[in-house]
């Protein structure tokens, strides 16, 4: 543990970027394997590997996103904008998490589904709603927990919950032969 924490203190946008890489596009191979009940891509090999730079892109992203979300909840309760009991421990983790699920993630949910067109070849928005929708009951949950931890932890976390979350989305999908709207399971569900 002690040569992540480390590693990630002193490289923060590569770990942010390695660890999304790796844990996002797992995510959707493991989704993807479910849904499908057979081992599988959701992708060529040159489309995986333009996932993967996806994830590490998203994962830089994310890694702003969660700086710049703190800052601007403390600006808030800074500026008695917020109750004072939501300035440390679960009030804290809380409102950090809604803010950021709030106002930074369906923007991310959006540029990463673009991600996935392009690569993908594909165009449209199909199944955006129910991406946003795991933003109320995944991911502020989820970042409620991420926002406790200490910050060297919480981008490894939030690759992880991505994860989970594929994990979740392909055992809720029906079984499809191919479908446009399962292009990324992650895409309908990644905020970080």
């Amino acid at each position: 543990m002690d040569f992540y924490m480390t590693w990630v203190t002193a490289n923060p946008l590569l770990s942010a970027a390695v660890q999304f890489a790796l844990l996002g596009t797992l995510g959707e191979i493991i989704s993807f394997t479910i849904q499908q009940r057979r081992l599988g891509l959701p992708g060529s090999g040159a489309q995986m590997i333009a996932k993967m730079f996806a994830w590490a892109l998203l994962g830089v992203i994310i890694k702003y996103g969660f700086t710049g979300m703190r800052g601007f909840t403390r600006a808030l309760l800074d500026h008695h904008l917020l109750p004072d009991f939501l300035g440390q421990g679960l009030g804290w983790a809380l409102s950090v998490s809604v803010l950021t699920n709030t106002f930074f993630g369906p923007q991310m949910m959006a540029f990463h589904r673009l991600e996935d067109n392009l690569i993908l070849g594909q165009k449209g928005f199909t199944g955006i709603t129910r991406a946003w929708a795991t933003l109320i009951w995944f991911w502020i949950p989820a970042h409620t927990v991420t926002f406790l931890m200490p910050v060297e932890v919480q981008i490894g976390l939030a690759a992880a919950w991505s994860l989970v979350l594929g994990v979740i989305m392909g055992l809720n999908r029906p079984r499809k032969a191919e479908s446009s709207d399962s292009a990324s399971p992650q895409s309908a569900g990644q905020v970080n």
